[in-house]
């Protein structure tokens, strides 16, 4: 899974509106190859049905070739629809691609028991009642073995691993968000992945379908 972000890059409203329009667009060429996505977060724009930017997850066996597809500066050539008289017909936005490692799913953890270490006796040496969790999907674990009973433990190691995956959601969340911030500022005019064309957003020659 990857997370796709399109930002109007802080242009003004034309920009914002060609992000909602190639949000469609996107969508509709993933939806033509069964590529499974799912607005994950949008910052609305100044004007109706338009967008600063929007946060998509990515899914699919196709992906990868539609990802590829869009990454980079998309252009949109047309006549400002809010100021007629604007001179102005090349509007800018940017695409750009945040790999996404951490697939929470509560079930998908590991457990494995082994003998407690330390004091305790005979009676620590002999069960093994210490538990071992590990997410699968993050390789995150935890190892419990302060209570004598294995349930008792593998109760606490799901509790202490809920925390651990919990602190690590949030950091990823917070470096994404800061690349999303830098992205807004970066993105360059010129040099054009794609380029669509007058209010109904045309792609001249696609043969990409």
């Amino acid at each position: 899974m990857a997370l796709l972000f399109f930002s109007s890059a802080r242009g003004p409203a034309e920009c914002s509106l060609a992000v909602a329009k190639a949000v469609t667009q996107f969508l509709s060429e993933a939806s033509k190859l069964s590529v499974t996505t799912e607005i994950v977060e949008s910052v609305l724009g100044e004007k109706p049905n338009t967008f600063r930017s929007v946060l998509i997850s990515v899914d699919g066996l196709q992906s990868e070739p539609l990802i590829q597809r869009w990454l980079g500066t998309i252009q949109w050539i047309c006549q400002s629809p809010y100021r007629q008289t604007h001179k102005r017909k090349n509007w800018f936005i940017g695409v750009t691609c945040l790999e996404n490692p951490l697939q929470i799913i509560d079930s998908n953890i590991e457990f494995t028991t082994t003998k407690s270490s330390g004091a305790g006796g005979q009676h620590v040496n002999k069960t093994e009642s210490a538990v071992r969790a590990t997410h699968i999907a993050t390789g995150i674990s935890v190892k419990v073995q302060t209570e004598r009973s294995q349930h008792a433990n593998k109760r606490l190691a799901k509790l202490l691993l809920a925390h651990k995956l919990a602190q690590y959601e949030a950091n990823t969340h917070q470096q994404h968000k800061a690349e999303r911030q830098q992205f807004h500022y970066s993105v360059p005019r010129g040099n054009s992945s794609l380029v669509f064309y007058g209010e109904g957003f045309y792609e001249k020659n696609n043969n990409y379908f």
